[in-house]
């Protein structure tokens, strides 16, 4: 296995990898032409579309939901109007869009309620009927659990 300062990216690693220098201008320049393409979108259209790429005419973009993807193909006319401006899109004549939800959502953090006190009763009452020690006090911890 390499050690880890072999694999940090460093200037000298480019003049050492040709392709991975190919690859770094490649991702500026996509990087690039998403930034023109968010910019040409309306404000409530570009959170959440990406722009996938621009071969012979033909731009593809990806929206994370089917909503907003209904909304650039509305107005596809008015977004390549605005995109037509930059030198990079020049010759766009055809605008595709694609739903691709995100793939990860953050989960809300579960929020635990605590036991009225007629459930801790409950609990309590059980407990005493319960001939299984370990279950008792299982039940027991629980009760103790109250709302203040």
């Amino acid at each position: 296995m390499k050690k880890k300062t072999d694999l940090e990216l460093t200037p000298d690693s480019f003049s050492r990898a040709p392709n991975l220098r190919e690859l770094m201008a490649k991702a500026q320049h996509h990087a690039r032409a998403e930034q023109l393409v968010i910019a040409a979108l309306p404000e409530s259209l570009a959170k959440g579309t990406r722009f996938v790429s621009c071969k012979e005419g033909e731009l593809i973009l990806s929206a994370a939901t089917a909503t907003n993807a209904s909304q650039i193909r509305f107005r596809q006319h008015e977004i390549m109007e605005a995109l037509r401006k930059q030198e990079l899109f020049r010759f766009v004549w055809k605008l595709k869009v694609k739903v691709a939800p995100p793939r990860f959502h953050e989960r809300p953090k579960v929020k635990m309620t605590p036991l009225s006190n007629e459930n801790a009763r409950l609990l309590r009452e059980e407990a005493g009927h319960t001939k299984d020690k370990q279950l008792r006090e299982v039940l027991e911890k629980l009760a103790s659990h109250v709302r203040d």
